[in-house]
C-alpha cells in the first residue's frame, strides 16, 4: 500500500479533523523512531498513519477497537507486520517487535505533546520543549487519557522518556503546519 492509498483510506474513514492529525502525528513519529533504529521508514509511516483507522467505527465499543482496524486493513491487502502493530496497540496482541512496542508507546504520548502545545499562549509546538513535556507528564491531572503506563513502555525499545519525547517533538514540529500547531 502507497502513502497515498493509506491516507486515501483514512479521510474515507477518518471524518474528525483532531483525529485525522493525531494519525498524521503518529505517522510523523514512526517514521523518525523508524530512523533512529535503522527500519524501514514506509512501514513504520504507513502504521503510524493507519493505527486508528477503525477508531470513529468502535468508538461505542472500545474492545473491538484495533480488531475492526485489522479486519479492514486485510481486507485493504495491508502488510501483515503493519496490521500486528495496529491489533498491538490496543492490547489486541502481543507486541513482539520493535514496530509494535513504538506504536504503543508513542500513540499517547502525541496527544500529550499537543495537550501541552495548546495550554501555551502561542498554541504551537515550537513553544514547548522535552522538558515542559515531562513536566506535564507528571501531573496526573493534566491530559488524563493519555497513559502514562503505555508511554513508559518506551523501555522496552530502549529509550528514555525524554529521548522519545524529544524525537517525537521534533517529528510533530515537522509537520506542524498540518497539525495546525
Amino acid at each position: 500500500m502507497t502513502r497515498k492509498q493509506a491516507l486515501a483510506l483514512v479521510e474515507e474513514h477518518i471524518k474528525n479533523k483532531n483525529l485525522r492529525k493525531h494519525c498524521l502525528a503518529m505517522e510523523a513519529v514512526l517514521r523518525h523512531l523508524a530512523k533512529r533504529f535503522d527500519e524501514d521508514e514506509e512501514t513504520w509511516g504507513l502504521t503510524g498513519l493507519l493505527h486508528d483507522i477503525d477508531y470513529e467505527i468502535t468508538e461505542g465499543n472500545p474492545e473491538t477497537h484495533a480488531v475492526v482496524g485489522a479486519e479492514m486493513l486485510e481486507s485493504a491487502d495491508v502488510d501483515p507486520i503493519i496490521i500486528h502493530a495496529v491489533l498491538g496497540h490496543n492490547d489486541k496482541a502481543p507486541r513482539e517487535t520493535l514496530l509494535d512496542k513504538a506504536v504503543y508507546a508513542a500513540d499517547p504520548l502525541t496527544g500529550l505533546i499537543v495537550a501541552a502545545a495548546l495550554i501555551k499562549p502561542e498554541k504551537k509546538l515550537s513553544a514547548i520543549d522535552t522538558e515542559f513535556v515531562i513536566n506535564r507528564f507528571k501531573e496526573k491531572g493534566f491530559a488524563r487519557s493519555a497513559s502514562r503506563e503505555a508511554m513508559m513502555t518506551c523501555t522496552d525499545i530502549n529509550l528514555t522518556l525524554e529521548e522519545l519525547v524529544g524525537i517525537s517533538i521534533k517529528a510533530m514540529r515537522e509537520i506542524s503546519n498540518d497539525l495546525g500547531l
